[in-house]
């Protein structure tokens, strides 16, 4: 007779000892029920708690580009998108996103954009310089691709603090059919290496439901994040663009996802967990249901409204309408709904504090 799963005694497992064995997260991830996702939740919330309090970190992202040179078969800003218009950002430009986001209390800023050649290294030193110089009491986070290990050190001595790169999966030959074949899986765990071993306060993450993820490359990617270590993890369900080679690939699941955030809180206790504007996407009380679930971080946008639309990842993007005033205020109520506080603070990993 096979002896039931019992998950609830792993989810107690990954709370108390941090980690489980490759065929206990194929397991988990493969017979969880609705039961078992209400307990992890419930258990990620209290771990949350007991380190973070009732404090949720906000973000302020600036998507300066969505110009790239990479064609990810997933990404609406993808170079091979002729549908899209195109625009850069000035630094002027970013720094008024900042300038205004300093006003509405956001203490970290998000730089994000596609692989855009035409920022140089010099050119991104000397924006979050001048960002870092203005706003002392700030940090400064890049999300901006793949570089050379010279060129992330460059960001960090010009005083960039965090770096955010999903690796996307932890599977090799999962990478490759989510990528055309110029890009390399191991190029990009290289990049997350020296980010690690430049001080970064890094970031890695997965797309729930990216096409051909099965059971195996979730689990995979949840022994690859253990051993990592980051300091920030981004999981949100994959979406459809519509001019992509993925436009007519389901979402993934809105269940899976959540369930995700709470074992990723029981692994890494003290990680910085973003509910993703994904989540909000897929459903309209997705980032509070993401907080619920063990999130402790929101990343409203600071972009000019009047390229956001412009910057679509994928299709039905939440906010790109509202000012960011209006964004601030909306979250700081959503959270305050469930119980939480938004912080004007840094919100560093709690290990540099």
């Amino acid at each position: 007779m096979i002896e039931a799963v019992n998950n609830k005694e792993l989810i107690d497992k990954l709370e108390s000892e941090h980690r489980l064995e490759m065929q206990e997260w194929i397991t988990l991830l493969g017979t969880y029920t609705d039961e078992d996702r209400a307990y992890a939740a419930d258990r990620a919330r209290r771990v949350a708690d007991s380190i973070y309090g009732k404090s949720i970190f906000i973000r302020g992202i600036v998507e300066f580009s969505n110009i790239c040179k990479n064609n990810c078969y997933y990404c609406g800003i993808r170079a091979g998108n002729e549908c899209l218009e195109r625009y850069r950002l000035s630094e002027e430009e970013i720094l008024e996103c900042c300038r205004a986001g300093y006003k509405y209390g956001f203490r970290t800023f998000v730089l994000q954009s596609g692989e855009d050649l035409t920022y140089s290294c010099e050119d991104i030193c000397r924006i979050v310089s001048k960002i870092k110089a203005e706003f002392p009491d700030c940090a400064v986070t890049l999300s901006i691709g793949e570089k050379s290990r010279e060129e992330y050190a460059a960001y960090k001595e010009a005083g960039a603090d965090r770096y955010l790169l999903r690796h996307e999966t932890a599977d090799e030959e999962h990478y490759g059919k989510l990528h055309p074949s110029e890009m390399s899986w191991k190029n990009r765990m290289r990049c997350l290496k020296d980010l690690k071993d430049l001080g970064f306060q890094t970031g890695c993450g997965i797309m729930v439901g990216s096409p051909y993820q099965t059971v195996q490359c979730i689990a995979e990617d949840m022994v690859f994040m253990g051993d990592f270590k980051p300091e920030m993890i981004g999981i949100g369900p994959f979406l459809p663009h519509k001019d992509t080679p993925f436009k007519d690939m389901p979402k993934g699941s809105y269940e899976l996802t959540l369930f995700l955030l709470s074992l990723s809180r029981l692994m890494l206790p003290e990680v910085l967990l973003p509910a993703t504007t994904a989540l909000g996407t897929i459903y309209p009380r997705g980032r509070e249901e993401g907080v619920l679930a063990g999130a402790n971080v929101i990343m409203p946008n600071l972009s000019p409204t009047e390229v956001r639309k412009n910057y679509m990842l994928y299709d039905n993007k939440i906010c790109t309408g509202d000012t960011s005033a209006e964004c601030r205020g909306c979250i700081e109520a959503r959270m305050e709904r469930i119980g939480y506080k938004v912080e004007i603070t840094r919100g560093d990993h709690i290990s540099i504090n």
